[in-house]
């Protein structure tokens, strides 16, 4: 049971304190008397009471109207699902040479990240059963997801990632840290990090070796992929008159630093220098070993608003019909 507007029940407040202006105030008469001797013979009837049920009656209608726009929902489909998994962050480099297009598919070019993330996507499709967080790194890690279950929400976080929304460089020791620290308080018997990059450590304040050793002491595999080709990479850029061009620049993968992160924590070193090998990669990763744990996940909820709003309006129209026939006021 939850509110999805839950900021309207804050109208609730008002309630008490319209009531006490109005009993201030006092109800107004139906008529105006010199002397109530003249009304003394209809004065005790028993529905003295008559007026403070109406009125109560307004005010019950009116907190189902709030609670009806506060949005009430109550969660459908709750289960505990045994996910026979490992965890695993994956941290993807987005630094400024990830543009660069040295990747095809179909016969189009397309950019590394572009890659990494379709193929990244396919490995989380498949992984239902895992617990899966995303950390995007650059000049600095950023954590985009913590390693969860919802892998909806895993992949619409994915697929707005992009080069150019974190400052230009490239630092992979820290992002490692990153990554282990979202893994080092989680019960499960393996955990690993998928380490993403077409570069060398060159910002951050944790050396990746570092980092490692780290990792290793926390029982945690990392997994590193050097992505791009051998040589030289095709970089688009636009000239000022908006036309798309390309420079070749050096791949400058730090192949040995890369190699030794995995070594040191039991991890193995892959090189991504195609769309088929990267996709190859990630089969490989597939076969990890499995472990058990629970979570509790709601697939959709059911909206009460109408189980509110609509005895809200029969209980304003009983007010109202009351108010005009069987306890009518005097004209």
């Amino acid at each position: 049971m939850r509110f999805a507007q839950p900021w309207f029940l804050l109208l609730l407040l008002l309630g008490p304190l319209l009531a006490w202006l109005q009993g201030r105030r006092g109800a107004r008469p139906a008529f105006l008397y010199s002397s109530v001797t003249l009304v003394k013979g209809i004065a005790g009837v028993t529905r003295s009471h008559v007026g403070r049920i109406l009125l109560n009656l307004r005010w019950l209608a009116l907190t189902l109207f709030v609670i009806g726009l506060a949005r009430p929902q109550q969660g459908q489909g709750e289960q505990k699902i045994h996910a026979s998994g490992v965890d695993i962050v994956v941290a993807l480099d987005l630094s400024g040479s990830m543009k660069s297009e040295d990747f095809t598919e179909h016969g189009q070019r397309l950019s590394r990240v572009a890659i990494a993330k379709e193929v990244l996507a396919s490995f989380i499709r498949k992984r239902v059963n895992d617990r899966i967080g995303l950390v995007a790194f650059a000049g600095r890690p950023y954590i985009v997801a913590p390693p969860t279950l919802d892998h909806d929400f895993l992949l619409a976080d994915l697929d707005r990632l992009d080069v150019g929304i974190i400052e230009d460089s490239t630092a992979i020791g820290s992002a490692l840290a990153t990554s282990l620290n979202r893994l080092r308080d989680l019960k499960s018997k393996s955990r690993i990090i998928v380490l993403m990059t077409d570069g060398q450590n060159n910002a951050g304040k944790v050396p990746p070796l570092t980092a490692a050793e780290a990792a290793a002491a926390l029982n945690v595999k990392v997994y590193t992929i050097g992505v791009g080709i051998r040589g030289k990479a095709p970089w688009p850029f636009t000239d000022p008159a908006g036309f798309k061009h390309y420079q070749l620049i050096d791949v400058d993968i730090d192949e040995p630093t890369l190699k030794k992160i995995a070594e040191r924590t039991g991890g193995m070193y892959f090189r991504a220098d195609s769309t088929r090998t990267l996709q190859d990669i990630y089969r490989q990763i597939d076969q990890l070993e499995k472990t058990e744990v629970t979570a509790k996940k709601f697939q959709d909820y059911r909206e009460l608003f109408p189980l509110v709003v609509l005895p809200g309006f029969v209980v304003l129209m009983l007010e109202i019909i009351l108010g005009h026939t069987v306890w009518r006021k005097l004209p």
